[in-house]
């Protein structure tokens, strides 16, 4: 597969879910940005914005298992990972695996559920696999955690621990639509009957060589220095208590390799960097003050951080 030709079958699967969330191609082409980049995607908004039909849409577009994982605070670890149970015929226990056992995860309003059944979450992000009973069960390679949460002051919300946000390569918001966007809102058919009507348009085996093709993209020294200086800008910053750790550089590294892709590159550049910060380090900075948004943070280092001039 070459580059144009994986351009062109994930500018097709943009171009679907545009269907259903209409004005918003930004976020849809970050969390394609994200699935080629192996990893996971945490939409944040109000509700009534448009976050799980997204999702959804999303997952209509991708022929791969699907599971929903609608959360709320009685949810037990056990309702998210499967437990074990005694089977009179065998005289033993069996292993009866839950929802998280698919490819692609909706985790619907994750932080309304409490942080023990949120950290069910956590190897299974990072490391693909399920430890339960003493017992590991590996994941799906294509398993794609696509979550939403509300702000933490809306009522009945558990704000997520850092070292689960830290395992979301990027952190999305779509805001209210334009009026354009919204007054076809109010026109169109029934949003879940539309996308009903959505076809699998990238299979495993696509997805597959399109995530190979993504480990071909070019990062000069340069583009990778760029990196290390925005990083480092966070550790030095006065008003950021945590800044960005290593990992954080790699996922802003591998997401610009996916991101140049899928604008039809072969290497990454300076423009590719600048539209990832934010979303890839937004949620992984810790602020001195809490009112402090970690966005203006960003968009002053990135404007005081010399930009990388093209050879």
């Amino acid at each position: 597969m070459e580059i144009n030709e994986a351009q062109s079958i994930f500018s097709a699967a943009q171009q679907q879910v545009a269907t259903i969330v209409v004005g918003k191609p930004m976020p849809i082409k970050l969390a394609f940005t994200a699935l080629l980049a192996n990893g996971h995607v945490l939409f944040e908004d109000i509700p009534g914005v448009g976050k799980t039909t997204l999702v959804q849409a999303i997952a209509k577009t991708l022929a791969m298992p699907f599971s929903r994982i609608q959360f709320t605070p009685d949810m037990l670890p056990s309702d998210v990972l499967g437990t074990s149970i005694f089977n009179r015929a065998t005289n033993a226990f069996e292993f009866q695996r839950g929802p998280i056992f698919t490819s692609i995860l909706l985790a619907d309003e994750i932080n309304r559920a409490t942080p023990r059944t949120q950290a069910a979450l956590l190897e299974a992000m990072g490391e693909r696999r399920v430890t339960t009973d003493g017992h590991t069960y590996p994941l799906s390679p294509d398993f794609f955690v696509m979550a939403t949460e509300n702000p933490t002051d809306y009522a009945g919300t558990y704000p997520l621990p850092e070292a689960q946000l830290d395992r979301f390569m990027l952190r999305l918001s779509l805001g209210y639509p334009d009026a354009d966007a919204e007054k076809s809102l109010l026109l169109s058919p029934d949003r879940q009957t539309m996308i009903a009507a959505l076809k699998p348009l990238l299979d495993p085996a696509t997805l597959a060589e399109s995530k190979k093709l993504v480990t071909t993209i070019t990062v000069t020294d340069a583009i990778a220095n760029y990196v290390l200086a925005l990083v480092e800008a966070t550790r030095t910053d006065q008003r950021i208590r945590l800044g960005i750790s290593p990992r954080g550089g790699i996922a802003l590294v591998s997401a610009a390799k996916a991101f140049a892709m899928l604008n039809g590159r072969s290497y990454v550049t300076p423009e590719d960097i600048q539209a990832l910060t934010i979303p890839v380090f937004g949620h992984r900075l810790i602020m001195k003050d809490p009112t402090v948004s970690p966005t203006d943070i960003l968009t002053d280092i990135l404007q005081n951080t010399a930009t990388p001039v093209r050879g």
